[in-house]
């Protein structure tokens, strides 16, 4: 494949969580380089994350392996056991099915910019969001107790 022009992908944005999830998680952006070589094992995306925004509500995943690298800025990770902070040139990364909800937070006064990777297991993946009433799946966004959230 040829080496990917960045500038030239199309810079993603928006969330798919249902309201009141949603409004932290606006306003960061990414470009798929992983789908601009055409890759199906795995995804990656250069993403930018604003000062006050969230890349996510904390989550975890039962069969997709996450991994992220930092190149510009600061994020705060929180997990289970905590928060770090995490600078140009950390890393972290989060195996499949282990219940460490997580995700990065830009308490920062300029843009974060970290390249993020994970496995793609359309139709087989679930997602946990441990702080709040929600979970997913091939079906959608639900509440714990199955009660689907609203399209759109």
């Amino acid at each position: 494949m040829p080496k990917i022009d960045v500038e030239a992908l199309e810079v993603r944005s928006g969330c798919n969580y249902p309201a009141p999830f949603r409004d932290i998680c606006l306003g960061a952006t990414w470009r798929k380089l992983g789908d601009a070589v055409g890759l199906t094992d795995f995804g990656v995306n250069l993403s930018r994350l604003p000062p006050g925004k969230w890349s996510s509500q904390r989550h975890w995943h039962t069969h997709e392996d996450e991994f992220v690298l930092v190149l510009e800025g600061e994020v705060v990770l929180v997990e289970e056991g905590g928060e770090a902070i995490l600078k140009v040139g950390d890393c972290a990364g989060w195996k499949a099915g282990e219940r460490n909800g997580h995700c990065l937070q830009n308490r920062s006064g300029r843009d974060a910019v970290y390249l993020e990777v994970g496995s793609r297991k359309d139709g087989l993946d679930d997602c946990d969001y441990p702080d709040i009433d929600m979970v997913t799946g091939p079906e959608g966004y639900h509440h714990r107790d199955g009660t689907p959230y609203p399209k759109g």
